[in-house]
């Protein structure tokens, strides 16, 4: 359908709680609308995940796809295009791992962050069914980015250490073999 404008860092519908949907609107052909524009969006942006707040609709669906398993992140996990709607996390091991993170809302950075490598997602999805999966390693790290953004989150609020933020460059220049 169409492409949508990304928002940035700044505006404020990045940072608040995006309202939880109902079955009624899932079930809307505007709901289709909004998730084909947020796939035509991912795909232009080369991105792997988009939340609905980052395009300026703050609800709590995201959508996720990994199709390439040798991708700039290394070694992960193949993922269809699938669709998150009022996702729920829960932590089963609070062993954390780092990962360099960047953002669509966030161009240009990379920032290190330590999240919890196994979690289980509950949520619904484009019919409104209830859904339950575990994941662990980096795909758990993707999952827990994108639903931050249904929470008014960024990774920059999850850094331990700034001094581990760099510009996409330099990260690419000085951190990525280190």
């Amino acid at each position: 359908m169409a492409v949508r404008e990304i928002i940035r860092m700044g505006h404020p519908t990045l940072r608040q709680e995006a309202r939880a949907l109902t079955e009624a609107e899932v079930r809307d052909a505007a709901f289709s609308r909004l998730i084909t524009d947020m796939r035509d969006t991912l795909h232009s942006s080369g991105g792997i995940g988009l939340a609905a707040p980052q395009i300026n609709e703050p609800i709590q669906v995201a959508v996720i796809e990994i199709s390439d398993p040798a991708s700039r992140y290394g070694e992960i996990p193949l993922i269809p295009f699938s669709i998150y709607v009022n996702p729920v996390i829960e932590v089963i091991t609070s062993e954390s791992r780092g990962f360099w993170e960047g953002c669509l809302s966030v161009p240009g950075l990379r920032g290190f962050v330590e999240r919890p490598q196994h979690i289980r997602v509950t949520y619904r999805n484009e019919h409104f069914a209830p859904q339950t999966m575990e994941l662990t390693d980096f795909a758990a790290t993707v999952f827990q980015h994108e639903f931050d953004h249904l929470k008014g989150i960024l990774y920059l609020d999850r850094m331990t250490d700034m001094t581990r933020l760099a510009f996409e460059e330099e990260f690419m220049q000085f951190q990525l073999d280190a």
